[in-house]
């Protein structure tokens, strides 16, 4: 499906889920019939948007906005069921319970596939291998040399790898290569299977009617195989540590503000060869997503640098970020490039006017709106038909646990704009939000499934229990998507045959 800019997704009214696939039950991985469960769910439920969070590799603390890379796919997704269809696993071989079995069973995987002809299964074959290296060269060797260092260093960061390979030697590089070629054929393998799967996803998604939706942090980890191998794009000093990192001041989701400890862009080298990094990330996303949000994207206009040494969030300071000319470059290459800018938090109107000159949907959040101000862009009677409008987001609690955390007075006023007596929440807001005039209304399965505080996802600020909830089939019965459809359908949010 291509998107035209002038006649796209925003010129009907759709409704859609938000779930990252780590919240999908599967003890073998997701992309294969738990994801596919999980989209007959939505087609039965009359729903055509499945937007997930990021889908890269993460590190220990599981946020899947701290990636290992801004191009891979998490290998955890791969579900190793599948190879057992392809013929490089055996049903015994996945019954046999060990601490690294996944680790085990994917090394075994791959070295059944390079030593054997095998059965093309749809491309899962040599010839589909080697087209996925072709077509993945920009940003494949490094990812795989980065990771394969990683897991011999054992250590917490490219920093502190020996210096031949922190800095990238290339004899260096070259020996550790010659001595680990197992190692990285394994790692490209994985890679492959993720966007296999992923695309036999997307394929079947699309037979159903729905789209995938995906979100690029503005910011990449340290950590990760894109600093380690660019270092000059980045505001780091001569050994490569950060001279200042991202974060925002203090706001709506942390009042104290947030240091994320991202690297900074170094824009003015980036601008250098026309943001080539950049449109080699959008390449990669337009590839496994129908729709993509740049995830807080007031950082093109202006970003809330933090000093390396001053490293609490209230001693940062705005810096213009590269605005119009970043935008222009993106869409002379791509012209149907199909953005949503996140414009959450402390949004100035150059924000909102650098997204609108751009033609790019905004967000709406229901939980945002209850200020008691009759102007709050959050509020059903401000919005706007080209934008989505979300119940909450990952970043908040969900709805249930919103409503029943809020003061007496706060809550009345949300019954009396929704004319509801609070009865049934989170349904009279998941209703409220299919009324708006955004044409895209998006709801966190969470919702759906009328959970409380102990089923979010993510706090802001916090580094424990975040990315962890996890779904239960027994939630998805037939009574729930004759719920949802009804709603959907009631308020012209079907899609069209």
């Amino acid at each position: 499906m291509t998107l035209d800019r002038n006649d796209d997704l925003f010129s009907t009214r759709r409704a859609g889920v938000l779930l990252h696939p780590t919240c999908l039950p599967g003890p073998w991985g997701v992309l294969g019939v738990s994801a596919r469960t999980f989209v007959d769910f939505l087609a039965d439920s009359g729903l055509s948007i499945w937007q997930t969070l990021p889908i890269g590799p993460t590190h220990r603390d599981l946020s899947p906005y701290q990636s290992l890379s801004a191009h891979a796919g998490n290998p955890d997704f791969i579900d190793l069921l599948e190879l057992v269809e392809a013929g490089f696993l055996s049903h015994w071989e996945l019954s046999q319970p060990a601490p690294s079995a996944r680790h085990q069973l994917l090394t075994l995987a791959a070295e059944r596939f390079f030593n054997t002809e095998g059965t093309d299964l749809n491309g899962l074959d040599q010839p589909g291998y080697q087209h996925f290296r072709e077509n993945n060269d920009y940003w494949l060797d490094d990812f795989c040399l980065f990771c394969a260092i990683r897991e011999v260093q054992a250590l917490p960061g490219w920093l502190q790898w020996p210096e031949c390979l922190r800095d990238r030697d290339k004899q260096a590089l070259q020996d550790f290569i010659d001595q680990n070629r197992s190692r990285l054929a394994r790692i490209r393998f994985e890679q492959f299977l993720f966007q296999h799967q992923w695309q036999g996803l997307r394929d079947y998604a699309r037979g159903k009617g729905i789209l995938l939706f995906g979100d690029i942090p503005i910011f990449v980890a340290h950590d990760s195989a894109d600093v380690w191998a660019n270092r000059n794009l980045f505001k780091l000093d001569e050994r490569g540590e950060p001279r200042a990192v991202a974060g925002v001041p203090p706001d709506y989701f942390s009042l104290e503000g947030q240091h994320w400890g991202n690297p900074l862009y170094n824009w003015e080298a980036m601008a250098g060869d026309g943001y080539q990094w950049w449109l080699e990330r959008l390449e990669s996303q337009r590839h496994l997503f129908d729709l993509i949000r740049i995830d807080h994207f007031r950082g093109l206009q202006a970003y809330w640098e933090i000093p390396a040494e001053t490293p609490e969030p209230k001693y940062g300071y705005w810096v213009p970020g590269p605005g119009d000319h970043f935008l222009e470059a993106c869409f002379s290459r791509f012209p149907d490039l199909p953005l949503v800018a996140e414009n959450l938090g402390m949004i100035s109107d150059e924000v909102e006017e650098l997204r609108k000159r751009f033609r790019l949907p905004g967000m709406a959040v229901m939980q945002f709106g209850f200020d008691g101000s009759p102007d709050n862009p959050h509020l059903l009677h401000n919005h706007h038909e080209r934008d989505l409008v979300y119940t909450g987001t990952h970043d908040n609690d969900t709805t249930l646990g919103w409503y029943q955390s809020l003061d007496d007075h706060t809550r009345s006023n949300v019954n009396r704009y929704l004319c509801t007596s609070g009865e049934g929440m989170p349904w009279p807001v998941i209703e409220a939000a299919f009324r708006s005039v955004c044409a895209l209304a998006i709801v966190p399965m969470q919702d759906f499934l009328g959970l409380g505080t102990e089923a979010r996802f993510n706090t802001p600020g916090t580094v424990e229990h975040n990315w962890i909830w996890q779904m239960n089939w027994n939630f998805c019965r037939k009574s729930l998507s004759t719920k949802i459809h009804d709603a959907v359908r009631q308020q012209g949010r079907l899609p069209r045959c």
